[in-house]
């Protein structure tokens, strides 16, 4: 049950359409007509009745909020609008669906579904999709990935400075002062505690004419061994420690200042401070992710078991663990549908996006040890079990990968978004009431 190809994935919502119970508009008998016209191709009401059953299943799976048939037939039709489009410059550019891929498709929505082609095709029979309509519309999601992948993804290219940058933007977030050590030297002119306005005039011309020496090119060393009240050791080093270890009068001297800056001369109880930045070091936080250990029992709703009746079998199997009549692992191995069933429903160490969002929102609430409700997905209802979590450390290697995965992944979104706009604005549209 893990995260599939896009394609697939959309598809998945076609089969459980097929499965789920169809309306009173789609079961009664009613002429069909055309209810929009995309460069003079026509889509009918059929089209759109069937492409409304696909979204709405969906909608409910995603929990959007507002489920109005108006609000479903409205996103149905501009799905089919934008299909249709995809699909013509599909046609212009030769760009076809073989025969093998269609085949593999439909074995892999098979195999998601725990069943042969042939039992696959026998439900959706059943449901009124006839195996030629099912592999058509396989063939479309075919020839769709393919043009996407052609004119958007394999024209998306992140560079090396396109991840430099990221990961700058990503650090100077996090540029706190605890996140940061620096060395300061100091060039101290001590001042007496309650100091006359003519000791303090006196230290402050002392201080201002060694800062004008080092601005004049005097090394800053040098004058901390002649001129330095406080410790002349190694150039008055303070040493390397976390920013917010030293004074914050020294710290927000320092903010500004490049490596090998020289402050203006800030007053402390002790005197007047010079302050040369020695070295700032940006204290890289290790990315980390938490990868979370789960297993879970999967029941696959068909003709004869329904969602509902899949719900409360396995509420039963939870009442059954819960009350330790029998174990997690034991009721996966007798009852669950998914491949892990012979390991017990083991699904291993999950990295976050690994599973469909609707399962792995309900997963990430669980305490450890937790059982979840009966749970649907596009897969079929599931008990969630989370065993144990643990932080995964990222190398700086394994970070840049990561943001070059997300920025190819952002792009191409912004990508597609605007492709599709631009698309659908050169289409010739024409919507009719029906």
């Amino acid at each position: 049950m893990r995260l599939r190809d896009w394609i697939f994935a959309t598809l998945m919502g076609l089969a459980a359409a097929a499965w789920g119970q169809s309306s009173s508009t789609d079961s009664a008998v009613t002429a069909d007509f055309v209810v929009a016209l995309v460069n003079s191709e026509p889509i009918t009401d059929s089209d759109l009745r069937m492409q409304a059953r696909i979204v709405e299943q969906q909608m409910r799976e995603q929990r959007v909020p507002g489920l109005s048939p108006a609000a479903v037939r409205e996103a149905a039709l501009e799905r089919l609008i934008t299909e249709r489009i995809q699909l013509q410059l599909a046609e212009q550019m030769n760009i076809r669906a073989d025969e093998a891929a269609v085949d593999q498709a439909e074995k892999t929505i098979a195999a998601q579904n725990q069943l042969s082609v042939a039992s696959l095709r026998q439900n959706l029979e059943k449901e009124g999709l006839s195996a030629a309509v099912f592999r058509r519309q396989l063939g479309e999601q075919v020839v769709l990935g393919r043009l996407r992948e052609r004119e958007v993804d394999a024209r998306i290219k992140i560079s090396e400075p396109d991840v430099d940058s990221a990961l700058a933007a990503q650090e100077a977030a996090n540029a706190q002062l605890t996140n940061q050590n620096i060395n300061i030297a100091q060039l101290l002119i001590a001042v007496p505690e309650s100091p006359s306005a003519g000791q303090l005039a006196a230290a402050q011309a002392k201080a201002q004419a060694a800062l004008q020496r080092i601005r004049n090119g005097e090394a800053f060393e040098a004058l901390v061994s002649e001129l330095s009240d406080g410790d002349r050791k190694n150039g008055g080093q303070l040493g390397m420690r976390r920013a917010d270890r030293y004074p914050d009068l020294f710290a927000a001297a320092i903010h500004d200042l490049a490596v090998g800056g020289v402050s203006e001369p800030v007053r402390s109880g002790a005197g007047l401070h010079i302050l040369k930045l020695i070295d700032r070091q940006s204290l890289r936080k290790a990315a980390a992710f938490t990868q979370t250990h789960a297993r879970h029992i999967l029941l696959v709703p068909n003709p004869e078991l329904s969602a509902a009746q899949a719900q409360e079998r396995l509420q039963q199997l939870r009442d059954t663990i819960v009350s330790q009549k029998t174990s997690f692992e034991e009721a996966a191995r007798s009852n669950s549908q998914d491949g892990s069933a012979a390991q017990g429903g083991e699904l291993g160490w999950a990295s976050p996006g690994m599973f469909v969002p609707e399962f792995e929102q309900v997963m990430d609430r669980l305490r450890d040890g937790e059982i979840s409700a009966p749970i649907l997905s596009r897969f079929g209802v599931h008990l969630i079990q989370v065993l144990e979590r643990r932080r995964v450390e990222l190398s700086l290697e394994q970070q840049r990968e990561q943001l070059r995965k997300q920025l190819r992944a952002q792009k191409i979104e912004e990508r597609y978004a605007t492709w599709l706009a631009e698309l659908r604005a050169r289409a010739f549209i024409e919507i009719r009431e029906p």
